[in-house]
């Protein structure tokens, strides 16, 4: 996410979040596709072709349903605290809907008709949000609150290769986002190969399978279904070593690669709708009030940012075992959140839901766990942070005190 503010509100935040791109690197390795074990009776492919497949594909509309599944291992207490209370809210911000979407399964309707024509509908309960591009024009519609968020596409995109990346293939949210921003992190730290064949909103595919070389990682392999006739990416899903259900399931439930109607992207504010210019919303959106409960712990936005945001950060490590060391520069960690009287009693549970303290060369600390992401904050004010386990991070700190 872009740091200026101005910037980071434009179209190019609108995607689905892909939380994974930064740790999925990857080397193609030339093994032919296993047995189909049930799947469609494909033609064998190599990893090498399959993505050469999917980068030759030039398809540009196409509509459909879509559904995302995100499984972080959160507890209830912490999906509240971090704004994962649903898509009942009532704001037409693109910010505060993608915030949403860190938690739980959602629905999408979905059309895109090349760079400039670009739908998607949250179909989360009775009430529908919409956000549209058209042209110059990105509009968001929240039928709840009856509210309309209005921003002009990016000027500096000026139309061409920039525009259509920032907001093209990203507004549509579909899974050959999640796909290219995985594949475009490749590199030395990752097995490429193809998997079984399968079957995903009708259509025969080829699975793309990544794996980490490297031990430590919290993600067993990223796996991503190929249209066998078109090559476009039709699900991704992130699969944890701890095993279960996905970290994260995005794919289409149903597609259709014929051209959208034009009357699709046309979009009017209702009659007394309220309607909110993004310019005039930027940092007043709900994004950081989810956070309210955390900024009461002392002295958590210090280890976060810092002391006065100034910490020093040091990136250990490559690929899907990379860490960010944070150095806050206080001198301290959670211990005086945990031992303040007047924290909020929230925001203990909060800690105690996510932590387990733990202990090594490097001191004492507390590891913050998620499915995907964990972090390790030692009682002398340091953060370790990544994709890893909490024994890479014990580790990691041991190694770099």
């Amino acid at each position: 996410m872009a740091a200026n503010t101005k910037t980071s509100r434009k179209v190019a935040r609108y995607a689905v979040p892909v939380a994974v791109a930064g740790v999925a690197a990857a080397t193609v390795a030339m093994v032919p596709a296993f047995a189909n074990a049930g799947g469609p009776d494909l033609p064998k492919v190599t990893a090498q072709q399959l993505i050469e497949k999917i980068a030759a594909s030039d398809v540009q509309q196409l509509s459909g349903t879509a559904r995302l599944s995100t499984d972080l291992g959160l507890p209830k207490i912490a999906s509240g605290l971090l704004g994962g209370g649903g898509m009942a809210g009532g704001s037409a911000n693109p910010e505060d809907k993608v915030a949403q979407l860190a938690t739980g399964t959602h629905t999408f309707r979905v059309a895109a008709d090349g760079p400039d024509r670009q739908k998607l509908t949250f179909l989360d309960g009775k009430d529908e949000y919409s956000l549209v591009h058209n042209g110059d024009d990105v509009w968001g519609y929240d039928s709840k609150s009856n509210e309309v968020f209005h921003e002009k596409a990016p000027a500096e995109a000026g139309g061409g290769a920039g525009h259509e990346r920032k907001t093209g293939d990203r507004l549509a949210a579909s899974p050959q986002q999640f796909a290219e921003e995985v594949l475009k992190a490749a590199g030395a730290t990752t097995d490429v190969s193809v998997g079984d064949t399968a079957q995903v909103a009708g259509r025969d595919a080829y699975q793309l399978v990544l794996k980490p070389k490297q031990s430590g990682s919290t993600v067993a392999s990223v796996q991503i279904a190929v249209d066998a006739g078109n090559g476009v990416p039709l699900r991704v899903q992130v699969l944890s070593t701890e095993g279960g259900k996905p970290i994260v399931d995005a794919g289409f439930t149903k597609v259709d690669f014929a051209k959208p109607s034009a009357d699709t992207f046309a979009f009017t504010p209702p009659k007394g709708a309220k309607v909110t210019d993004g310019s005039d919303a930027a940092g007043h959106g709900t994004k950081d009030d989810g956070f309210k409960a955390l900024e009461s712990l002392p002295g958590l936005g210090d280890l976060i940012g810092g002391a006065n945001g100034k910490g020093d950060m040091k990136v250990l490590g490559e690929g899907w075992a990379t860490i960010a060391r944070i150095d806050s520069g206080t001198g301290k960690g959670l211990q005086g959140a945990e031992n303040d009287k007047n924290a909020p009693k929230e925001a203990k549970q909060f800690l105690d839901s996510l932590g387990d303290k733990v202990s090594g060369t490097f001191g004492e600390g507390r590891v913050l766990s998620t499915r995907l992401v964990n972090a390790l904050i030692t009682d002398d004010g340091k953060v370790y942070v990544g994709a890893v386990t909490k024994d890479a991070l014990v580790k990691a700190a041991d190694a770099n005190k």
